[in-house]
Formats: structure tokens, C-alpha cells, sequence
């Protein structure tokens, strides 16, 4: 199985059109099983933002797709639309839902497909900026993956990150991460896929029965915007993931403009089965 995972698209002033179209055109190349945007598609909530980002994650076809917003997907300087409506724009253009399941059928390594749950960790009143996730939505996704099918690849969606990388700009990480990677091991998660601090970042997140001791936990930089950071800085990426039965290999890919696309860079396997 292989996942493409993107975050931090960002349409509008920061968006860079040649890289959404490389992305696109590495997705139609590689043909994975699922595209994972992890939030951020838009850059202010506006409603032209989210046509351009609905025209791109239609343009990801016929890759199934599962997004969930970030912080940037709700206004920030339009107060009263932030207060009475934040998601008027991305519900009405990109989806209805904010908290949503995908699940996709088995192949080669994952005969048992994968279920993924994207919970919107956007928090336009009390946590605009590092987000955070209620008590509701933690029921939702234990729910959610207490209903995956047997032998499922169980994925986790957020936007903002659950750990600090601790590898180049002080990241805090979502507000009350830790309830969630405490319930990692209850939802039987074998990945964890978010954005939001614009650098990649390939580490491992609470209890497990890897040979490393966690779950993976990774972050994609920034897709398609100038707004890289730290060790990204001027730099764009995205995430490829191969799942099989031995283990889950994740390498990011940097795009080089002398090569006109996208190149991996750096990778990390974690060993042993996912289930």
C-alpha cells in the first residue's frame, strides 16, 4: 500500500502554482491508494481560496482523498465570521464534515485495507493557532476505529502536530496532544499523519510493539507554499509512505527546481508488522 501525504497547501498569497501542479503530476506518476492532505489548504478561509483548493484535491483523482482543515482554513481576521460562522467556507466548498472517515480496500502487504480518521483540530475561539481536539471528537474516533475492519491499516489525521520535533524552532505541539497519544494504543493506531509546523519530521509517538517503542508519527512540510521553516526553509515537501507486512517505510520528498520536481530525500523504515 502507499500513501501520499501532503500538508500546508495554503492557496492564496503564499501558494506557489508550479508546486501544486508538480504534486499532481507525481500522484498521477506514482498512483498511490490514498492522498492524505493534512489541513492548511487555504491561506485566509476565503471562499476563492477554497475553489482553487477544491479544484486541486479533485485534481488528485482517481486517488481517493481524505483532508481535514487547519488553522488557516478558518478566518482569522474577518472577527465576526470567525466567531458566529468559521466554517462556512470549507464546508460549503471543500466538505460538510469535520471530522470524517475514509476507508480504502486491501491490496499487496494489507489485505485488509485501511481505515483513516481525520479529526479537525482547528480551534478558531479558544486555540486559533495550535489548535486542539475535544472530547467529542475523541469518542468519534474511538468509535470510528473500534469499527475498522479486521486487520485494518489504522491511520490518524490531524493537522497540527502531537510532538515537538525538537530538531529546529521551538513547535509546540496541539493543545492536550497528550490525551490523544495516550489513546494510541487503545485505537490499535499504526500511523499518524499531520502538518502545520511547515518542515518534515519522521518520529514515533507513544506506546507500541515496535521495535522502536511508538507509533509512527509523521509530519509533512509545507506542499506548496513559500512559508517553509526551519531546516525547509525556502524548501517544499510532501510524504510517501509504502505499507507491507514487514513494516511501514516513509521518505520525504523535496522538490528541486533543477530537476523540475519532486526528489526523495530523506527516509525512515519502522520495523516490524503493522498489525
Amino acid at each position: 500500500m502507499i500513501i501520499f501525504h501532503a500538508s500546508d497547501i495554503h492557496f492564496g498569497k503564499p501558494h506557489l502554482p508550479e508546486l501544486s501542479e508538480a504534486l499532481v503530476r507525481f500522484v498521477h506518476e506514482m498512483a498511490p491508494d490514498a492522498a492524505v492532505i493534512s489541513g492548511d489548504l487555504t491561506q485566509r478561509a476565503r471562499a476563492g481560496e477554497f475553489r482553487a483548493a477544491r479544484a486541486f484535491l479533485h485534481a488528485l483523482s482517481p486517488s481517493p482523498v481524505i483532508t481535514t482543515a487547519g488553522n488557516h482554513d478558518v478566518p482569522l481576521y474577518r472577527i465576526w465570521e470567525r466567531v458566529f460562522a468559521p466554517y462556512r467556507n470549507y464546508r460549503s466548498i471543500i466538505g460538510p464534515d469535520s471530522d470524517t472517515v475514509l476507508n480504502i480496500d486491501g491490496g499487496p502487504g494489507v489485505p485488509g485495507g485501511a481505515r483513516f480518521v481525520a479529526l479537525d483540530s482547528s480551534s478558531p475561539l479558544r486555540a486559533i493557532v495550535n489548535g486542539r481536539v475535544t472530547a467529542r471528537q475523541l469518542e468519534f474516533a474511538d468509535r470510528s476505529f473500534a469499527a475498522a475492519p479486521a486487520g485494518a491499516l489504522r491511520v490518524l489525521v490531524v493537522h497540527h502536530n502531537l510532538v515537538d520535533p525538537g530538531d529546529g524552532p521551538k513547535a509546540p505541539p496541539l493543545r492536550g496532544a497528550d490525551r490523544i497519544v495516550d489513546r494510541l494504543p487503545r485505537w490499535g493506531a499504526d500511523l499518524v499523519l499531520s502538518g502545520h509546523i511547515h518542515r518534515a519530521y519522521l518520529g514515533v509517538g507513544g506506546e507500541g510493539a515496535r521495535a522502536d517503542g511508538g507509533v509512527p508519527v509523521i509530519l509533512a512540510g509545507t506542499a506548496s507554499s513559500n512559508r517553509g521553516r526551519g531546516r525547509e526553509r525556502g524548501r517544499n515537501s510532501f510524504n510517501l509512505i509504502r505499507v507491507e507486512g514487514s513494516g511501514i517505510e516513509a521518505t520525504v520528498y523535496l522538490y528541486s527546481r533543477d530537476a523540475g520536481g519532486f526528489q526523495p530525500a530523506e527516509s525512515r523504515r519502522y520495523p516490524g508488522a503493522f498489525r
